[in-house]
C-alpha cells in the first residue's frame, strides 16, 4: 500500500500541471472577485473645524466598511462631484455638515445617514464632556475615558435575528468567492485523480497488481487516499496563500476551517468513485464530471450565496449536493462563528453521503470488471 502511494506521489511530482493550473485559476478568480467586492466608495471630505476635532471625526468616519473618507481641498471636491468621479462630497462644520452632490442617489442617502450618525454621536459626547465637569469635580479627561469604556462595554446589548430563522443572515463578500471557487475547483482535482482507477483497469495495470502480494482493498485504499490527499492539499494551500500571503484572517477560524475540509473532500472522493463505476470510458467521465461539478456549484451556493436564493425548488435540490454542506461548514465557522459541535449536522450528512457513495461506487466498479 505504501509502495503505491509513493509511486503515485512520484508521478504527481513529474506531472503536477493539472494541480498547478487548477490552483492558480482558483486563486486568481477568488482574488479578483473578492477584491472587487471589497472595494469602498470614495468620499472626499473638507473640514472647517480645528485639527483636533477634525481628527476625532475622521477616526469615527473611517470605521465604515462601505465608504472611504479622504481629506480633500474644497475646490477639488466640487470638481470631482461635477465630473461624476464621486457621488458626493462632505464639508464638516461646527454644528453640522453639508453634502455636495450633483444628483440624489441611493449611495448619497447612505452617506448622509452615516455622517449624520457620526455627527450625532460626536456632538453628544462633546456636550457631556463640556457639562459634566461644570457640575462635578471630574476632569474632562476622566469623562472622556468613561465614555470610551461605555462604548467598549455597553450596559445593554441588542441582538438582531432574522424572521427566516433563529440565526441572522450574514454574508462576507471576501470569503464567499474564496470558499466557493476552492470547493468548486477541487472537484476536478479529486475526480481526475480517481479517474486513474478506470485508466489503470483499462490498461491492465490492476491485473498485475492483483497478482502481487497486495490485497484488493489496499489497492483501492491507496488510490482513494492519494486522491483525498491531493485534493485536501490543494484547498489547504489556497486558503494558506490567502491567509499568510493576502492577509485574510478567516475571522480567527483558520485552523478550524482546515479541519472542516476533511468531510467535504472525503465526499468528493466517494462521489468520484461512484461516477467512475457508472461510466464506460474516460470521455464519458470527463463529460459527466463537468456537468455535475458546475451544477453542484450553482445549486450548492459556490457561485452565489444560497441566502439570496428564493426558489423553493433550488433550495430543495441543494439539500442533496455536497457543496451545500461544504459551504455551510466553512461559512458556519468563519462567518457565523459556530463551533465544530454546532456543525455536526452538515458534517454527519457529508460523511453519510461519502459512505453510501463509496460503497455503491466500489460495488459498481467491481461488477463492471467482473
Amino acid at each position: 500500500m505504501s509502495g503505491i502511494l509513493i509511486a503515485k506521489f512520484r508521478l504527481f511530482l513529474r506531472k503536477p500541471w493539472l494541480f498547478v493550473i487548477m490552483t492558480t485559476i482558483c486563486i486568481l478568480m477568488a482574488f479578483l472577485i473578492g477584491t472587487a467586492n471589497q472595494s469602498k466608495i470614495n468620499v472626499p471630505v473638507y473640514s472647517h473645524l480645528s485639527q483636533k476635532e477634525t481628527n476625532e471625526l475622521f477616526r469615527s468616519l473611517r470605521h465604515s466598511d462601505l465608504f472611504d473618507f479622504q481629506p480633500t481641498k474644497p475646490s477639488e471636491i466640487r470638481k470631482l462631484v461635477s465630473e461624476g468621479k464621486v457621488e458626493a462630497g462632505v464639508e464638516l462644520e461646527k454644528n453640522a455638515f453639508r453634502l455636495i452632490v450633483s444628483s440624489e442617489t441611493a449611495n448619497v442617502n447612505l452617506i448622509r445617514q452615516y455622517v449624520q450618525k457620526v455627527y450625532v454621536d460626536h456632538m453628544q459626547a462633546k456636550a457631556i464632556i463640556e457639562h459634566v465637569p461644570a457640575q462635578s469635580h471630574m476632569r474632562a479627561e476622566e469623562v472622556k475615558k468613561i465614555l470610551n469604556e461605555a462604548k467598549t462595554h455597553p450596559l445593554f446589548t441588542f441582538e438582531k435575528k432574522s424572521f427566516h430563522g433563529e440565526q441572522p443572515i450574514m454574508m462576507d463578500s471576501q470569503l464567499q468567492p474564496i470558499f466557493g471557487f476552492s470547493l468548486f475547483f477541487v472537484i476536478y482535482t479529486v475526480s481526475f485523480n480517481v479517474l486513474q482507477i478506470l485508466v489503470e483497469k483499462r490498461e491492465r495495470i490492476w491485473d498485475r497488481m492483483i497478482l502481487s502480494p497486495l490485497k484488493k482493498w489496499e489497492i483501492y485504499a491507496s488510490n482513494l487516499l492519494y486522491s483525498f490527499a491531493v485534493g485536501y492539499i490543494q484547498v489547504a494551500l489556497i486558503f494558506s496563500i490567502f491567509h499568510f500571503g493576502v492577509g485574510v484572517d478567516f475571522h480567527g477560524k483558520f485552523a478550524e476551517i482546515l479541519l472542516l475540509l476533511v468531510p467535504y473532500v472525503f465526499t468528493l472522493v466517494a462521489l468520484s468513485i461512484f461516477i467512475t463505476g457508472l461510466v464506460k470510458s474516460e470521455q464519458q467521465f470527463r463529460a459527466i464530471i463537468s456537468i455535475v461539478s458546475v451544477s453542484m456549484a450553482m445549486i450548492g451556493g459556490a457561485y452565489w450565496p444560497l441566502e439570496i436564493v428564493s426558489s423553493k425548488i433550488l433550495l430543495t435540490l441543494s439539500k442533496f449536493v455536497p457543496v451545500t454542506y461544504g459551504m455551510e461548514l466553512l461559512k458556519g465557522s468563519a462567518v457565523y462563528g459556530n463551533s465544530i459541535s454546532d456543525l455536526l449536522y452538515p458534517i454527519s450528512v457529508l460523511f453519510f453521503m461519502g459512505v453510501v457513495l463509496m460503497g455503491l461506487g466500489i460495488n459498481l466498479v467491481e461488477r463492471r470488471n467482473a
